[in-house]
């Protein structure tokens, strides 16, 4: 519950006490962004038994009709309106708030990091609020700019090359080193600056010399092809070929070793 509620209302969405790195600026910005929310949005969500009056009134966000006596959940700062207790959740996240802090947005109710990233872009790397004019955007994600850097390293990377392992940022020396697959048909690694072939799970450079017909060595990059014993062809007739001749190999070497020799 102790985690849930951290990820509900992160503390350091509103105490700059938890945000030690921050400059004397974005203080200053966190404390009347944290002022202005508690001011305008914060309230609590309290269950009740629906009241008399407002017997047969619709749950606010399913429409199901409560009856006096059901248990109900009120918003204050959204009027006289009730919800089912299993209703009464983040419009984004759908976590319950019912006796929790929640935060009121043009009639929705939401918890604390989702009403605040409504306003500004959190840090992927602190879990922090950016105050900062600038901050590097990437997968769909935001970062501060001395926070993106490798994961495993930690060299920046603001202007650098880099690759998302796991949603975090490489650097192309660490996911080639870490990370890279190996090529089915050369066995060396395939870097961030190849481009891969998968198949079943497995990987080859996309490069005409790998990923090719085991049997005829035909390009199989953007076409057809079947695979046997992890081994890729680009028809039904190369596999069986390859297949028969290996078999007939078998069977000679078999029947060689078990002959009788003249002398017997």
């Amino acid at each position: 519950r102790t985690r849930a509620l951290l990820q509900q209302l992160p503390p350091q969405d509103c105490d700059e006490r938890y945000c030690p790195d921050l400059a004397e600026e974005e203080r200053r910005q966190l404390r009347a962004f944290s002022a202005r929310r508690r001011q305008e949005a914060l309230g609590q969500g309290l269950a009740c038994p629906v009241p008399g009056p407002c017997h047969g009134c619709p749950c606010k966000k399913c429409g199901r009709r409560l009856n006096k006596g059901d248990p109900g959940i009120s918003a204050s700062r959204l009027g006289d309106q009730f919800w089912h207790p299993s209703c009464f959740s983040c419009h984004f996240c759908h976590q319950p708030l019912v006796d929790l802090i929640y935060f009121q947005q043009d009639g929705r109710i939401y918890c604390g990091r989702h009403h605040a990233e409504l306003f500004r872009p959190r840090c992927a790397s602190c879990d922090q609020l950016i105050f900062m004019e600038e901050c590097i955007e990437a997968e769909g994600r935001r970062w501060h700019l001395e926070h993106f850097c490798c994961l495993e390293c930690d060299v920046p990377l603001r202007g650098q090359r880099y690759v998302m392992k796991s949603g975090q940022p490489c650097c192309c020396g660490c996911f080639e080193s870490l990370f890279a697959e190996p090529c089915q048909a050369c066995g060396g690694p395939i870097g961030a600056d190849s481009e891969e072939a998968t198949h079943q799970g497995l990987h080859w450079h996309a490069r005409a010399a790998c990923f090719c017909c085991s049997l005829c060595r035909k390009p199989l990059h953007g076409q057809p092809l079947t695979s046997r014993r992890g081994r890729l062809f680009c028809s039904e007739t190369c596999s069986l070929g390859r297949d028969a001749s290996s078999t007939a190999s078998d069977s000679s070497d078999s029947a060689f070793a078990s002959a009788p020799s003249p002398d017997s």
